[in-house]
């Protein structure tokens, strides 16, 4: 939650910081059900008082820009856990996507809205793309994509079946690992016949 600290511009303590993380929670929550719900209903949702959402996010937007960026700084745990510099780069894919994955799950609401593309949540955006090729270059590096693929097609690619994968409605999946095993497999080999 360091960045919703920093946007708030000096430190918090532990119990405010847990009260603002209830309230973005219990947003992304509230949110995701109803995009028009109001303040109030965050607020009752999150166990506090509608002033107390109105003290730390002035206006309805500051609270959704707050609630970007934690998702965002989620994303970006979400792949420094899978050790995209260190692992080998097929066992980084799969476990950053299984983290990925995760973290769209729990903040859906956050992560499908538009922001300015002069904010930070957007410059951090545009870091994790960057890493996102540099981890598909050493996949190409190591034979698992084709050495004439374009890395930025195949991000959009990537991109595109996480975001379809959390769309689908197959009840059957619902297993992170099974889900970024199926994400990566048909980036990687594609929806056409496999050899015998």
């Amino acid at each position: 939650m360091g960045e919703v600290s920093a946007s708030l511009e000096r430190p918090l303590r532990a119990d405010a910081e847990r009260s603002i993380r209830s309230i973005l929670e219990a947003a992304e929550r509230v949110l995701a059900r109803d995009p028009g719900a109001s303040l109030e209903q965050v607020a009752q949702a999150a166990g506090v008082a509608r002033t107390t959402v109105h003290r730390r996010f002035a206006t309805r937007q500051a609270l959704v820009d707050a609630m970007s960026a934690a998702a965002v700084e989620q994303l970006a745990a979400a792949i420094e856990a899978g050790r995209p510099e260190t692992a080998p780069p097929l066992v980084a894919l799969h476990e950053i996507t299984a983290n990925v994955i995760r973290v769209k799950v729990s903040w859906p609401f956050a992560l499908a809205g538009s922001m300015r593309p002069d904010s930070q949540v957007a410059e951090a955006q545009r870091g994790i793309a960057r890493r996102c090729v540099e981890l598909l270059g050493k996949a190409q590096a190591a034979g698992a994509l084709d050495p004439a693929t374009d890395l930025e097609w195949a991000r959009r690619v990537y991109y595109a079946l996480i975001g379809e994968t959390l769309a689908g409605d197959d009840p059957g999946v619902r297993d992170p690992d099974a889900l970024a095993a199926r994400v990566v497999d048909t980036l990687l080999r594609g929806i056409g016949p496999r050899p015998a």
